[in-house]
């Protein structure tokens, strides 16, 4: 590069801040050019770079923050200049200068373009008419959205391809009556061929969505008012529509590099050389959509853009780097339909052969294309994509097995099963980051990285698109066993078992005490023993959670249960930092009537507590000796309050907004809906806590997508989110259902929370459970919504049998007087009220005098997680 004026900070002008440019700044930074360059970024768009990739899902509830994928730290720690809303209207290649829409000129010594494309909308009369829409931008989704929900019935995409399909999922999920119009013969032309299609087509129809495929869009009908009526076909026919959402393809955005006079391809984009310089101007760069390659293709996938991206970075910081190409591998789940296609996926190659699986009635398709050698060149996977991070990492080799046997189901001469070792080094695991087999290895190996989150951290790779997360974790696995590294997968020191092996063990024997478990079953030296504080806590989980189906006491604190519990367990209340305790009461839905908010006020001011509404629309009482605990009880007992069970690794809270009965976005009673499964899963046992919360409509004012199961209202039911969480690593819940009726919906709740109690590790949060267990979310699905394991019938029955038995602790406490012996603080002076816990005034209120002593005594999991909830 040439250098910059001496004595001056060179300046990088990024134009564009989209995935690929954010990707940019992000290889900039690692390269440390944001600490020696002036960084300028230009947005067309009124807010940062977020996920296009998933901006479907902002339909289904996600937020437009949360598809964000620009980190406000992230700007702020590199000093970057972020202009959104003021896009680049005049670039001077002779001053070198920027000039954008407000006015403002940067000076630049590099100039990034990253302006990604826009959508093509078909020459067709009418086109520009009130109701046709472009799908491209969160704007564009707030518009349809809008329009469809004041005056639509009926939606028709233009464009069956993957854009299309998005769109049409969009639309569908607003409630509308749904037609995707195709010129070509079959859905999703480029991606599959005819057979894909066909099975693509039906599953879609299944679906309840029209499909037009051979035609195309002649004339957009509008009526008195200059709104869409409907269609007009090329095959002659007519549609009638309210809304019309193009997204027919797309375009380079190259306006700007034309009117500076860059050269741009004779079908568009900005002609770029192997490093992603323009031609005929090395201070300039072009990157993503709007760049057409030196193997002159424009690419339209995020893996190719981020490749050129970190070209880009590297060349400036005079790093050696080439882009010559890249992978068009993709793996999606349109409408609900997983669509996988890698390498020659449309057998181009001369000399070719195709191996085809294909099941109509369930809606498979799977082609591989292998050369006359046995390698294997590429393949379509339709309706099942579960093999494709394997099947793309082989692809350029010959498979160590029969290709039919990696297309087969199960019984019909496959899946064989084979380790990663089949892989070469040099095998791209992650498209999206270009990480091979070779460099996963290296984090185990050189970097000490002992699980898959380390090796995300490491090498980027499971951080894209997310579809190698399961082969990384076999390669993960594999090097560390390759390594010697021996991981026992045993609880603890006491049992050798996994806890969802002791789960079964449990539950098929009908074991309902510790101690006869670990005297059968524990290791050898732990048998007799008196066990830890790792596994007694956890397998007296197991012994709540299946207490009806074993013959075992519900309560917890019956005889030798109450000695396995966690500290908060022994006395139903929360331990808090002085030695005092919280009590909370269950207030499903978050409804109250006001008798019951003057008992709780009455409450606290009688006892001197601390009040505070929690995040989970709930009333939490702080500063109780453990003395008073059954004296409150039986205040909030006897004015129909129970346990939230605060303190236990079990439900906590089922959040609502107030739906349909007061809010006028509603189109579900999400308050009814909270309260019904908050007492349905109330005091139900689990490896960790588990939260819920129900939205009256796709505002998501509840918040659900953010709780181990959350539910959203739509104009057809519920849709049912899983695994997600808040706290120090938040994860976005994934959608495992949708257009649910109630019955559907707690049927399928019943179905995930007991096979998560089943399966997962000691706690271990839904969140983590879903990206540890093999196949993850598709697994998931196929056990609780597809019954592929035969189990369901069993886990409704676990279910059900503790809905029939289910008792307050609380009230269970207060009523036997051998179990309030247990609630002093010194068991040989019961009358002496604790010296320790202490209080002085605050804001009208008490806070703690004095930290806790012996706070060292407590389990690590109490600490991390204090009063939360």
């Amino acid at each position: 590069m040439t250098a910059a004026t001496p004595g001056a900070t060179p300046t990088i002008v990024l134009v564009g801040h989209g995935m690929v440019g954010q990707r940019f700044l992000e290889a900039l930074a690692e390269r440390g050019l944001t600490a020696t360059h002036r960084v300028v970024v230009l947005c067309e768009e009124p807010r940062p770079a977020y996920d296009r990739v998933q901006l479907t899902s902002y339909f289904s509830g996600r937020s437009a923050e949360e598809l964000s994928l620009t980190d406000p730290r992230f700007i702020e720690d590199h000093g970057i200049e972020l202009y959104v809303g003021d896009p680049a209207e005049h670039v001077d290649r002779a001053a070198r200068t920027v000039t954008a829409r407000s006015g403002r000129v940067f000076d630049y010594d590099v100039l990034v373009l990253a302006t990604g494309s826009y959508p093509f909308v078909p020459p067709v009369p009418g086109k520009d008419a009130e109701g046709c829409f472009v799908y491209r931008t969160i704007e564009d989704l707030l518009a349809i959205e809008e329009y469809a929900r004041s005056r639509a019935t009926t939606g028709a995409v233009v464009g069956g391809g993957l854009l299309g399909l998005e769109a049409a999922g969009a639309l569908k999920g607003l409630g509308l009556a749904t037609h995707i119009v195709e010129f070509a013969p079959r859905l999703m032309p480029v991606q599959v061929d005819e057979g894909g299609g066909a099975a693509l087509l039906r599953t879609i129809e299944e679906m309840g969505l029209t499909v037009h495929t051979g035609t195309g869009t002649q004339e957009i009908v509008t009526g008195t008012d200059g709104a869409v009526t409907g269609m007009k076909l090329s095959d002659g026919s007519e549609l009638a529509t309210d809304l019309v959402v193009f997204s027919a393809g797309v375009r380079p955005r190259d306006q700007l590099a034309r009117d500076c006079g860059l050269v741009v391809g004779e079908r568009g984009g900005i002609t770029v050389d192997a490093q992603c310089r323009t031609v005929g101007d090395e201070r300039v760069f072009a990157i993503g959509e709007c760049a057409l390659a030196s193997d002159g293709r424009v690419y339209g996938l995020v893996a190719p853009g981020y490749e050129q991206a970190e070209t880009a970075a590297a060349t400036i910081a005079a790093d050696e780097a080439s882009f010559t190409g890249a992978d068009l591998s993709t793996k999606l789940k349109l409408l609900g339909v997983d669509v996988a296609s890698f390498g020659d996926a449309h057998g181009t190659a001369a000399d070719c052969l195709d191996v085809v699986y294909s099941d109509a009635r369930s809606g498979l398709y799977k082609k591989l294309v292998i050369g006359r050698d046995g390698t294997l060149l590429g393949g379509i996977l339709v309706g099942d994509a579960e093999t494709y991070g394997t099947l793309r990492a082989l692809t350029g080799t010959v498979p160590p097995i029969a290709p039919e046997s990696l297309v087969l189901p199960a019984g019909a001469g496959g899946p064989v099963q084979f380790g990663p070792s089949a892989l070469p080094d040099e095998a791209v695991i992650c498209s999206c980051h270009n990480v091979t087999k070779g460099t996963i290895r290296g984090a185990v190996t050189d970097h000490a990285c002992t699980s898959v989150p380390e090796v995300k951290k490491c090498t980027k790779a499971g951080t894209g698109c997310g579809s190698c997360v399961k082969v990384l974790g076999q390669l993960v696995d594999a090097e560390l066993a390759a390594n010697g590294v021996e991981v026992d997968k045993g609880l603890c020191g006491c049992f050798a078992r996994t806890r969802e092996e002791l789960y079964e063990i449990a539950l098929a024997l009908r074991i309902n005490t510790y101690q006869d478990l670990l005297d059968r079953y524990g290791r050898e030296g732990a048998r007799g023993g008196d066990g830890c504080e790792v596994c007694k806590p956890a397998v007296g989980s197991i012994i709540a959670s299946l207490a009806p189906s074993i013959g075992a006491s519900g309560y917890v604190l019956d005889g030798e249960q109450a000695a396995l519990q966690d500290t908060n367990d022994h006395f139903l209340a929360n331990l808090q930092k002085n030695g005092s305790y919280s009590v909370v009461p269950r207030i499903p839905g978050g409804e109250i009537t006001p008798e019951k908010l003057i008992v709780i006020g009455e409450v606290a001011r009688d006892f001197g507590l601390y009040t505070k509404i929690t995040g989970g629309q709930r009333i939490d009482l702080f500063g109780a000796r453990v003395e008073q605990l059954p004296l409150i009880w039986a205040r909030l007992v006897d004015a129909g309050f129970e346990s939230g069970h605060a303190y236990g690794k079990a439900l906590r809270t089922v959040k609502s907004c107030v739906g349909q009965t007061w809010c006028r976005y509603g189109v579900q009673d999400s308050v009814r809906m909270a309260i019904d499964l908050e007492l349905r899963y109330r005091g139900l046992r689990s490896p960790h806590k588990l939260k819920s919360a129900v939205s009256g409509c796709a505002r998501e004012c509840a918040e659900a997508q953010s709780k181990d199961f959350g539910v959203i209202a739509t104009a057809n039911g519920w849709n049912l989110y899983v695994g997600g969480n808040g706290g120090a690593t938040p994860r976005h819940a994934d959608l495992l259902a949708q257009d649910l009726s109630d019955a559907e919906l707690v049927r399928l709740i019943d179905r995930f929370l007991m096979f998560y109690i089943r399966t997962a590790d000691r706690l271990e949060r839904t969140s983590t459970w879903l990206e540890r267990i093999p196949g993850g979310l598709d697994h998931v699905r196929e056990v609780v919504v597809e019954d592929s394991l035969g189990i369901c019938e069993e886990l409704e029955s676990l279910m059900t049998a503790h809905v029939a038995h289910y008792r307050d602790e609380w009230a269970g406490t207060i009523e036997d007087p051998e179990k309030l012996a247990r609630f002093v603080s010194f068991v040989n002076a019961p009358d002496t009220p604790d010296p320790v816990v202490a209080f002085v005034p605050e804001r009208d209120q008490i806070k703690p005098d004095l930290p806790l002593l012996s706070i060292g005594m407590r389990p690590a999991e109490d600490l991390l997680e204090g009063s939360a909830r």
